[in-house]
């Protein structure tokens, strides 16, 4: 590092603002070759601070050139200000004051995305998490919300589009061929929601009506030629807006909202407020560009940003460290509205299988860290799974323990008390305590899963007393030791249940001591490092149906027989533990191969496998989305976390073999599947459409795996026939795992189709660069030179980089190429864009799981990013971290 070791911003040391900025007056001069800021704020010193006595008013700032500071009319002398690398520090204010600086920016050399950039021809920002101090000097931090107003001005030809924050009230001509803009947002803000797009862009545009009467303009900004794929977003918009104001009554508070989509850019949306900037990956979707995958990608971002305007922006969060406020509360918001939007036990399986994948992995390994995290040296490396989607199962649990009432009633304290401020995770628990003070919840001990690292392992055994007619269920939590964290506390674990009788149905549950009628579903609180319920009047020996619907985030250790499982798998009345029981049941299967594979026995998959998957195609029909969930196996990796030591060509053989068996013992329900849900009729985004799509596709797959010839033929003709691009990458992605013949014509085909689509061109990168075969490193190497590649946008990085890191086989190839590949271009990023140099650099984090071999490889190339010269904080902290867990 050239400035030394990074040091920890710790959340104990957290202090209110010594200075608070009421508003703000933004000038922006945009011109080729550098942009003029002028920024006016009215100051003042913050009464909370008051008792401490006069201080310097302390400004963050970065990469810019300071021309002129001045207090009210009078330009200061460079002897009442300071400037460091990191900010500006102006001396012996008055109590409140009128401050105004002019900074000098070069957004058009800005690579890493962040502040004020020009790319593509568009002048766009993105300031969370700390960007703002790159466009001008201000203090940088969520507790410091000011009302903004902005004024745009820059050449017409090029600049046509001037946007920012809030309701447009002024604009006109100027001279020399410009034109400029004014922006008035009425709410305070925090200066991460700030936010400017100029450039040369065309829009649609639509109303929606609120509940209270009033008209809001809605515009969705696009580069020229994509407005005929902004169809779906824009009613994704308009359902997100009704269904705020069903589920929460929240109510749109300004007159217009501006969506505006780029190419170039680091996240995948942000939600400033009035003007919410997407990746064009969350906005741009026709039928035959866009998958299915991809079409209720855009529906719940585009939700997400929007319910950000009162979780995130209306109530924001009092520093870094409480980010999983609005990003863990917003994301369970856009897993309801995507439930109420489709179907519900799907869309709960693919929450948890995101969260098991990716969550788990990190709780997992050195980067472990809680909910709401003690220490961090780079901001931009939180926005993590952690924070996001385990954040989302904390506020599940709020939901399942005070159920949809109180839940509600707790949501709406929340907004009554703190509408307008910059709070907590506390503020938000403290708003459920209080309106419902009539439900027994520990709320200390439920205060550990923001605190606590680690995912919960729960251990369960029962006994069944034929003779009382009582069920006994103990279970037992364990919660791992995780960096920094050596001993845990017994969590508050909500665990929804029931019990299934010898004849597929729910016995009502009566547990001893209470007297009520029994309900055949409950939830109960667990909450000791060992605790025993007790079920009495229970007729026959049930099989008890665990943490139905994931109720907690926890890893479940019961001990099932085969037959247990397969009997859920038919008869359990929740969906997602139908689905629990095949996954368990393939995961249980898979590994016993993988052992049998180390002792050097031969291999063989059971019968009663075999007909349990024949079972799911006989019924598909009944639910057909469902159903080609159940049909899919555990991931590779996910795979990988449940052994000690990953196995990595055993897994990949074990898992291979599994589907070969079912694709050829099956074949002909398979292929009798894959003709029943053909496409008939109009394209739609229907879940039934959807599932057909989905079921049909996973039927493909299993045929392919099977080397079928006439599979071979299906995924030729299937991708020939054009149409639906989830169809036309289905076959493709088969095709490119296979050895037909026409492999490499068919990918140079789509290559040549699609050279125009950015997006689309995306998805061959990543089909390629998740391809198994022993080429792929060289394969994806090659890419790297294609005309359609570029390391300076993120997109094509996540797709081809991204793609390979996840690709278990040749990521973790025993020679070591696969790490030696993503490290070459991590440093390789750091120089351009250090916030997806970082991302890039988390596959390394579990190497301590792998052989010896494999570790000595992984942590060569760890150590040869950490020794770069001039390495940034974000990677450094990742890398470090990774080494020393």
């Amino acid at each position: 590092m050239d400035k030394g070791t990074p040091k920890a911003i710790q959340l104990k040391n957290y202090a209110p603002p010594a200075w608070l900025v009421d508003t703000i007056s933004l000038h922006f001069d945009l011109r080729d070759g550098g942009t003029t800021v002028t920024s006016r704020m009215g100051v003042r010193q913050n009464p909370a601070r008051a008792a401490e006595g006069p201080a310097p008013l302390v400004l963050d700032g970065q990469d810019m050139e300071l021309v002129s500071v001045a207090i009210g009319n009078r330009v200061l002398s460079p002897d009442e200000y300071a400037v460091t690398p990191d900010g500006l520090s102006i001396f012996k204010l008055p109590a409140a004051a009128d401050v105004e600086i002019v900074t000098r920016i070069r957004p058009e050399e800005n690579t890493a995305l962040e502040g004020l950039y020009k790319s593509s021809g568009n002048y766009t920002t993105q300031c969370e998490a700390e960007g703002f101090r790159k466009i001008t000097y201000f203090p940088d931090r969520p507790d410091v919300m000011a009302k903004y107003t902005v004024t745009l001005e820059a050449d017409k030809d090029s600049c046509p589009v001037l946007l920012s924050n809030g309701n447009r009230v002024d604009g006109g001509e100027a001279a020399e061929g410009r034109h400029w803009a004014r922006w008035e947002d009425p709410w305070p803000k925090p200066a991460y929601l700030f936010a400017l797009v100029a450039g040369k862009l065309v829009h649609v545009e639509d109303r929606f009506r609120t509940r209270s009467g009033r008209d809001v303009q809605l515009r969705i900004y696009v580069e020229p030629g994509n407005e005929d794929k902004c169809a779906h977003a824009m009613e994704s918009l308009k359902k997100s807006m009704k269904w705020d104001e069903d589920v929460y009554g929240l109510e749109y508070d300004l007159d217009e909202f501006n969506i505006v989509a780029v190419s170039d850019f680091n996240m995948g949306a942000m939600e400033n407020k009035g003007l919410n900037i997407f990746n064009t990956k969350y906005i741009l979707a026709r039928p035959d560009t866009a998958t299915d995958t991809d079409f209720l990608g855009i529906e719940a971002v585009v939700a997400h940003e929007y319910f950000h305007n009162w979780t995130g922006n209306r109530v924001t969060c009092r520093d870094w460290f409480q980010l999983s406020l609005k990003e863990g509360l917003t994301v369970f918001r856009d897993h309801q509205f995507s439930a109420d939007m489709n179907s519900a036990p799907v869309q709960r399986i693919q929450e948890v299988s995101r969260l098991r994948q990716i969550q788990f992995a990190e709780d997992a390994g050195p980067t472990a860290h809680p909910v709401r995290p003690d220490s961090y040296i780079e901001i931009n490396n939180f926005y993590t799974p952690t924070v996001y989607e385990k954040g989302a199962e904390v506020l599940r649990m709020y939901h399942t323990l005070l159920g949809a009432a109180g839940y509600r009633k707790g949501i709406d304290l929340y907004f009554q008390r703190h509408d307008g401020q910059a709070v907590t995770t506390d503020d938000f628990l403290a708003a459920m305590r209080d309106a419902n003070p009539e439900v027994e919840v520990d709320w200390e001990q439920f205060r550990l899963w923001y605190s606590q690292a680690g995912t919960p392992v729960v251990d369960g055994e029962a006994e069944y007393d034929a003779a009382s007619r009582t069920y006994r269920l103990t279970l037992t939590q364990t919660v791992p030791a995780t960096p920094g964290q050596p001993v845990k506390q017994p969590m508050l674990i909500p665990v929804s249940l029931g019990l299934v009788g010898p004849d597929g149905e729910d016995i009502p549950l009566r547990l001893c001591g209470e007297d009520e009628q029994g309900q055949t579903s409950r939830v109960v609180q667990f909450t000791q490092a060992q605790q025993t319920f007790i079920f009495r009047d229970v007729p026959a020996k049930p099989v008890p149906s665990l943490f139905r619907g994931f109720s907690s985030p926890v890893k479940l250790r019961f001990g099932y027989s085969d037959a247990d499982l397969t009997f859920l798998m038919a008869h359990d009345s929740d969906a997602f533990n139908r689905w629990e029981a095949g996954q368990t049941l393939s995961t249980r299967l898979i590994l016993s191969l993988v052992a049998q594979r180390a002792a050097g026995q031969e291999l063989r998959v059971p019968d009663s496998y075999v007909e349990a998957m024949a079972a799911t195609l006989d019924r598909a029909s009944e639910d057909p989305f469902f159903a080609s969930l159940v049909l899919s196996l555990p991931s590779e990796n996910y795979l990988g976390q449940q052994m000690p030591v990953v196995d990595v060509d055993g897994i990949h053989a074990a898992r291979s073999l599994v589907r070969r068996t079912v694709g050829t013992r099956l074949r002909d329900r398979l292929l009798t599947t894959y003709d029943a849900n053909r496409q008939q009729g109009e394209f739609s985004i229907t879940p039934d459409a959807i599932g057909r799509r989905a079921l049909k596709n996973a039927a493909l797959s299993y045929l392919m795996t099977a080397e079928d010839a006439e599979a071979g033929k299906l995924a030729l003709a299937q991708y020939r026939a054009g149409g639906a691009m989830t169809d036309v990458l289905a076959a493709l992605t088969a095709i490119a795992e296979s050895d037909l013949p026409e492999r490499d014509e068919v990918l140079e085909d789509f290559a040549q189709r699609w050279k125009g689509e950015a997006l689309v061109m995306d998805k061959w990168f990543m089909v390629q660069a998740m391809v198994s075969r022993p080429e792929t490193v060289e394969r994806v190497t090659a890419l790297l030179q294609h005309p359609g590649f570029s390391i300076k946008n993120p997109n094509k990085v996540y797709a081809l980089v991204g793609g390979f890191a996840g690709n278990p086989v040749c990521f973790h190839a025993e020679d070591g190429s696969g790490y030696a590949f993503l490290a070459d271009r991590v440093i390789e990023l750091d120089r351009l864009n250090p916030q997806v140099a970082s991302r890039m650099a988390k596959p390394f984090a579990r190497w301590r799981q792998y052989d010896p071999v494999r570790q000595s490889h992984a942590q060569r190339e760890l150590q040869r990013i950490k020794s770069t010269e001039g390495l940034s904080p974000d990677v450094y902290e990742i890398v470090s971290r990774s080494l020393e867990g």
